[in-house]
């Protein structure tokens, strides 16, 4: 499968395109049923792929490779969320909980306001530029920025 002195990277690239194209499915199909998660599947496939494609030894079963891969990256998976499970989360620090009060209201301003504070307050933009990265003028700018905190303050009680 890869490249040694009697193939060429054309032929490589061409048995890798038909391994790729009969292995693809099956392999995300077991990486899914051993990981839950169809992006972490196909996440895992292509990482055994680029494995696979980039290996200076010859691998004469191409298709037992990748299984092995995958099903060696779905353990190590299993393995960081048993962890992950098991390690107790400490409860949040005060400080953080009216910070995830303010995301939550955040979270509930239309999308321009919350770009506009964002932008405003977090990146300190002026308001030229926030208007230029928005497509609108600076007045609306002004005004998406008022509308936006005298909501904040009705929704948070101050």
């Amino acid at each position: 499968m890869t490249r040694d002195t009697t193939t060429s990277p054309a032929d490589d690239r061409t048995r890798l395109a038909e391994l790729y194209a009969t292995e693809w499915k099956p392999l995300v199909h077991l990486a899914f049923l051993l990981t839950s998660s169809r992006p972490t599947a196909e996440e895992i496939v292509q990482d055994a792929f680029v494995r696979l494609q980039s290996t200076r030894t010859e691998v004469l079963r191409p298709g037992a490779y990748l299984r092995t891969s995958v099903v060696n990256a779905c353990r190590d998976v299993h393995r960081h969320r048993v962890v992950v499970e098991r390690t107790p989360v400490p409860p949040p620090e005060p400080a953080f909980a009216a910070h995830d009060e303010l995301f939550d209201a955040l979270a509930r301003l239309p999308w321009r306001q919350q770009a506009v504070l964002v932008l405003r307050f977090h990146l300190d933009l002026p308001e030229a530029d926030i208007a230029a990265a928005l497509g609108c003028r600076p007045g609306t700018v002004r005004s998406l920025t008022h509308r936006a905190l005298t909501s904040l303050r009705k929704d948070l009680g101050e």
